[in-house]
């Protein structure tokens, strides 16, 4: 127990240096002045070519959705989050551990060219990401948490990061198993969680392009209105791609509406939920 106790204390005060040492000391692999750089060039673009013209540069939940990226992508890693998952590691290793195993790691990737590194954790990542989901849209108690980031009413590139705390939890949670089997660096990571971030932010923002052809592989803006609006057909049954478009056109759950522009977001009886954080 006082392994996992001093497992705790030290996550708080070494995540909190981190934090320190990430606005202080900008560097090209720093998180915190990435997703800095990248909200504003998203939120340059959604001024000067909006989809939804009428729609105020400073729209509804903006500032909201701004104490959301902040909490979700910083703050709740030091209230718990980061301490939490130190442990949960610790915990899994020591399971490991009972029977003799030192680690899981099926695929070992390292001599593998770096780029191909990155495609693989790319793809399983965004895959693993997909099936989650499909679970927080149609599992009850999951889309109850899940519902926070569908309660945004006008769309903005910080929109996708208006999501419940515990929705990371189970994220991460999900994830952590199948990338610890495959044998990756902090760098690897950096590079594929940052262009997820760049993609998501895009999809989210008051933006209007497919890709062409290669909106089937690629996730766009129209496939997240698809599966904002409020009056869709089958409005949580389908598009539960993130970076990936590619997995909805495969499994049969792709659904791009013709026009999306005007559409109403939401989900039903969305009046009553909660507009705080």
């Amino acid at each position: 127990m006082e392994k996992y106790i001093e497992i705790i204390e030290r996550s708080f005060s070494g995540y909190l240096n981190y934090l320190v040492q990430e606005i202080s000391n900008p560097s090209w692999t720093n998180y915190f002045y990435w997703l800095l750089g990248l909200s504003l060039l998203v939120f340059l673009l959604e001024i000067i070519v909006p989809w939804r013209q009428k729609q105020p540069i400073i729209r509804k939940g903006f500032w909201l959705d701004t104490f959301y990226i902040l909490f979700n992508f910083f703050l709740f890693s030091l209230i718990g989050y980061n301490a939490l998952s130190n442990v949960g590691v610790e915990l899994f290793n020591d399971f490991l551990g009972i029977f003799g195993i030192k680690n899981i790691v099926a695929v070992e990737v390292q001599d593998f060219p770096v780029w191909m590194q990155i495609l693989i954790m790319f793809i399983v990542a965004d895959f693993v990401q997909w099936n989650v989901h499909r679970m927080l849209h149609r599992v009850p108690w999951m889309w109850k948490f899940h519902k926070v980031h569908h309660s945004v009413k006008e769309m903005g590139f910080a929109a996708q990061f208006r999501f419940h705390f515990l929705k990371t939890i189970v994220y991460k949670s999900i994830q952590y198993i199948p990338l610890a089997m495959i044998g990756f660096g902090i760098e690897q990571f950096f590079v594929v969680h940052m262009f997820t971030v760049f993609v998501g932010h895009l999809n989210h923002a008051n933006l209007d392009w497919s890709y062409g052809k290669f909106g089937y592989v690629l996730n766009n803006p129209r496939c997240i209105y698809g599966i904002t609006q409020k009056h869709c057909q089958h409005p949580y049954e389908m598009n539960f791609g993130l970076t990936l478009s590619i997995w909805d056109y495969l499994f049969r759950t792709a659904y791009v509406p013709k026009i999306g522009r005007d559409i109403e977001l939401g989900f039903e009886d969305d009046g009553n939920f909660p507009n705080t954080f």
